[in-house]
């Protein structure tokens, strides 16, 4: 399988998606704009469709030359958009992803007809094709996702703060709106570079779902997006193994795993939880626990003294 050219694209493509992927979706979990990923996807298929209509009416050969270009910015601009609009509290954050729903799919249906296409033409947009990665889509996605990772892992300290608690971030002095435009861009730009392997309708799985994983086994941030890093590559990597020999669709494989995985860690919570000692609070404290335990005996000893 690793022998041959097209799985080492497809398989490199999975990797890095599967790498960079997580790293923003716990961001958003923290946030709680999980679903920002799907109001970006519709609004990229809008972008794909459009630069479809530019690549045909320049007469560029395949028509969907300028399709990822295309999508890239109409990302961009939308996760801008719900950012600003967000801020600004003249509409709620739901009513606004419902707007970019309902727009992005309503316009990148009426733009793929103007450019001489069908709303079939979009089905490997909307649903992956990994099978279409060239090696040029390959060198995208290898330089998205390490901005991805850049930007992700290097401000990673002041994106948690800001995604956590963003009226401390604010009295700390930190650039507030620029963080969350930080934010919502790396959004965008993992939409469309998962856009070959899962599609736009599914992305927002692939950057939420393992990052559920991770706050059920972890307790902690910085672990939480370590293991939803190492479920997303997991899944992907395993999803498109799998269809090498069988003939499925790897986007949907791959959600499908990542939600199974979910299902047996969170059927198996309760009872690691039971079996897990209890969290020291003071871990600088050698003996702390000791003493709060013998306090409390005494505390019993004294109540049940007449």
């Amino acid at each position: 399988m690793v022998t041959d050219p097209f799985m080492q694209r497809a398989l490199v493509a999975a990797l890095l998606v599967g790498l960079s992927a997580p790293v923003v979706g716990t961001y958003l979990v923290q946030k709680r704009l999980a679903l920002l990923g799907d109001g970006i996807g519709h609004v990229a298929l809008t972008g794909v469709a459009l630069g479809w209509l530019v690549g045909a009416a320049m007469g560029l050969v395949p028509d969907d030359v300028l399709a990822i270009p295309g999508a890239v910015v109409a990302a961009v601009a939308g996760s801008v958009l719900i950012e600003v609009v967000r801020r600004r509290g003249r509409t709620s954050g739901d009513l606004a992803l419902a707007i970019l729903f309902y727009g992005g799919i309503a316009g990148g249906v009426l733009l793929i007809g103007l450019a001489g296409g069908s709303s079939g033409s979009l089905m490997a947009y909307l649903f992956g094709s990994i099978s279409s990665v060239t090696l040029s889509d390959v060198w995208v996605t290898v330089v998205l996702c390490g901005l991805i990772l850049l930007v992700g892992l290097g401000l990673r300290a002041a994106l948690f703060s800001v995604s956590h608690d963003e009226e401390f971030a604010i009295s700390s002095g930190l650039p507030v709106w620029f963080l969350n435009m930080a934010v919502a861009v790396l959004a965008a730009l993992t939409v469309t570079v998962a856009m070959r392997v899962v599609g736009l309708l599914l992305v927002s799985a692939l950057m939420i779902v393992p990052v559920a994983i991770g706050q059920l086994v972890t307790r902690s941030f910085r672990r939480t997006m370590l293991v939803a890093s190492i479920v997303g590559v997991t899944v992907c990597v395993t999803g498109l193994s799998i269809t090498y020999w069988h003939n499925v669709s790897p986007g949907a494989l791959i959600v499908v795993l990542a939600i199974a995985v979910y299902a047996v860690v969170a059927a198996l919570h309760p009872l690691l939880a039971r079996r897990r000692p209890p969290a020291d609070p003071h871990p600088d404290i050698p003996d702390d626990v000791a003493v709060s335990a013998t306090a409390g005996r005494g505390a019993a000893q004294e109540e049940c003294t007449p």
